[in-house]
């Protein structure tokens, strides 16, 4: 097909955000959709290398919300998408625990979360011996569960079924990178690609993962994301139960988290600012940080895995907000047709298919209609103000 040369709104990144609101935009008829990806493969972007998890267990009101939406989208994929959709969830839950310094966060999120209709459980230790007894549990005070509507699934799953129902309701695939965005008093007018293709647009979506910092510059806006790099682990262990296999994604004080994987683990840990690694070469894997923290981490936590075997491992990037950690979702005061799905941090999988309906009503009517998110918008970034949210993983 050849390159269309004006849209009503040109998307940059097809990940999970792109293909969300994509989609979101046609089921409203929001006009001729384009959809604009450098990667038509997929293999590097952040969504198709993620662990994939979906949770409740966050502090702030909208970054439940915006998860609670993908679970409810999960619960009537059928009815929505049509009978041969098919997304598995492995429902089997988040823990995370705290030290005795870190219970009354627990239980503050615990209260937040709730109020928004989750189950979460909060165990002292005591229970979670009980409930959990293939952990050791030495230097720990207690642990919140979620018990229902938090696990993880195939994230490439999602991502293609929400790409192709846009794609089948008349969204346009351009596989091609943005080199510049031309600007126009308040209003981003066209993007220009690699081949010269000039495309003009009413509106220009930002949904570009980690590149976001780079394509907002090209319009000269400052957004505060960059791509970080992350590892997840593959690992086994011979005295691994049945329990354990079973088991939820489990959060250690440390940050050290691992979840079952069919018949093996994946686990990982977010480095401290300190000992980030390098921003590029996905292909290579620095086994240094399971070495060092987390092979040590886990086999103090869980006696099964003092004889854990690596198996294989992979890299991926966050869209890392530097700011705080949280999306950026709406339009940019000045340049006023620009609208950002950035800055997820890790939880982007997760909160993909509401931040896609949220961009579509901010342009089809200019405001939010299902989740206020007002506070993720770019004003907290250019008045420097953060939005914290205290369970990032």
């Amino acid at each position: 097909m050849q390159t269309p040369t004006s849209a009503d709104i040109v998307i940059i990144g097809g990940g999970i955000v792109g293909s969300a609101t994509a989609y979101h935009l046609t089921r409203r008829k929001a006009g001729r959709v384009v959809i604009v990806e450098r990667d038509p493969t997929y293999a590097y972007g952040s969504t198709a290398r993620s662990a994939g998890g979906v949770r409740h267990q966050f502090s702030t009101p909208e970054n439940i919300a915006l998860s609670r939406a993908t679970l409810d989208m999960l619960r009537r994929l059928q009815a929505e998408f049509g009978p041969d959709a098919d997304i598995p969830f492995r429902e089997q839950g988040y823990l995370i625990m705290a030290s005795e310094s870190g219970v009354g966060v627990l239980e503050s999120n615990a209260r937040v979360q709730r109020a928004a209709g989750a189950e979460t459980i909060i165990y002292p230790k005591a229970g979670l011996a009980e409930r959990f007894p293939w952990l050791a549990l030495d230097g720990i005070a207690a642990g919140s569960f979620g018990p229902s509507g938090e696990g993880w699934i195939d994230p490439v799953l999602l991502m293609t079924l929400l790409r192709q129902a846009a794609v089948a309701a008349g969204a346009v695939l351009v596989k091609a990178e943005v080199v510049g965005i031309d600007v126009t008093a308040d209003r981003a007018a066209a993007v220009t690609l690699t081949d010269g293709t000039r495309i003009a647009c009413g509106a220009l979506v930002n949904a570009a993962g980690p590149q976001a910092g780079q394509v907002a510059r090209l319009a000269g806006i400052a957004l505060p994301v960059e791509p970080r790099k992350r590892y997840v682990y593959v690992i086994d262990s011979r005295r691994a139960t049945e329990a354990m296999r079973a088991g939820p994604l489990t959060v250690d004080p440390s940050g050290v988290w691992f979840r079952p994987e069919g018949g093996t683990f994946l686990c990982g840990v977010s480095p401290d600012e300190a000992s980030e690694p390098p921003a590029r070469d996905l292909d290579h894997v620095d086994e240094t940080e399971f070495h060092d923290v987390v092979w040590p981490t886990l086999a103090a936590r869980v006696p099964a895995f003092e004889e854990a075997k690596l198996l294989s491992a992979w890299a991926g990037f966050y869209d890392y907000n530097t700011l705080d950690q949280n999306g950026i979702i709406g339009a940019h005061p000045a340049v006023k047709n620009v609208y950002f799905g950035n800055g997820f941090s890790g939880h982007g999988l997760q909160q993909g298919y509401a931040t896609g309906r949220a961009i579509s009503e901010l342009i089809t009517v200019g405001r939010f209609e299902t989740i206020d998110l007002t506070h993720f918008s770019y004003d907290r970034i250019a008045s420097g103000e953060p939005l914290l949210e205290l369970n990032i993983i």
